[in-house]
């Protein structure tokens, strides 16, 4: 028996990992150097820049996504400036749902990261600085390593919240096969045409995947490192 399932699924499920997965590795190449300036920083811009970051905890996706699609539309400041550069606008393409996919999915990479750098406390850095070890030899030898639990749960994280995005990058992205039409997207049409065998097809392994992954993140036994939580 073969599946429900028509090459425009198909193409949908590719481009969600695809997102999902360059969205995770641009998190964790940015993320990764915010959330140790956040964990050790006491400049009066912590608590701005902190609250900036976890922003999209409470905004409403239709929110985040409007306002990046101003600002990447022609009129927008980043579209004016893409325009410059011969680059055409950012909405309605697949490199403005990686932005907008890093700026929605931003505190479930950095916050976990930040709290693995909190949890770390400053013996053991203090102890690398004694034996003559740099900051930057403090950093790759030291923190990284130990913070590998919090990276590990910011990276499933940071994929499974992509994955099930679907405010922002239909504000963004619109409805576009093989463009910008990822699985939530593609679940939303289903139901529109009432087509509900595929739509379970879609939901069902989004739900499945989903599921697998908290199953994962609970098996690791370390909720200190999850988004809003303290270590």
């Amino acid at each position: 028996m073969s599946l429900p399932l028509d090459s425009a699924d198909l193409a949908a499920i590719w481009l969600t990992l695809k997102l999902a997965a360059l969205t995770t590795a641009l998190l964790l190449l940015v993320g990764t150097p915010l959330a140790w300036w956040l964990a050790h920083t006491r400049s009066r811009l912590k608590g701005p820049i902190g609250a900036l970051v976890a922003l999209p905890l409470v905004l409403p996706p239709t929110v985040i996504g409007f306002y990046l699609l101003v600002a990447m539309g022609p009129n927008g400041p980043l579209g004016a400036l893409t325009q410059k550069m011969g680059l055409g606008t950012l909405a309605f393409s697949f490199s403005g749902l990686v932005i907008g996919s890093v700026c929605y999915s931003m505190p479930f990479v950095v916050q976990p990261i930040q709290n693995a750098f909190e949890a770390i406390g400053k013996r053991p850095l203090e102890v690398a600085a004694t034996l003559g070890a740099s900051p930057l030899d403090r950093f790759f030898t030291i923190a990284l390593p130990l913070a590998r639990p919090g990276i590990i749960t910011a990276s499933v994280l940071g994929f499974a919240h992509t994955l099930g995005e679907f405010g922002v990058v239909l504000m963004i992205g619109g409805n576009i096969p093989e463009r910008t039409r990822v699985v939530s997207v593609q679940i939303f049409n289903h139901v529109e045409a009432m087509d509900y065998a595929s739509a379970h097809w879609l939901a069902g392994g989004v739900l499945i995947c989903s599921f697998l992954i908290l199953l994962l993140l609970n098996r690791r036994g370390r909720p200190s490192v999850m988004p809003g939580a303290r270590a």
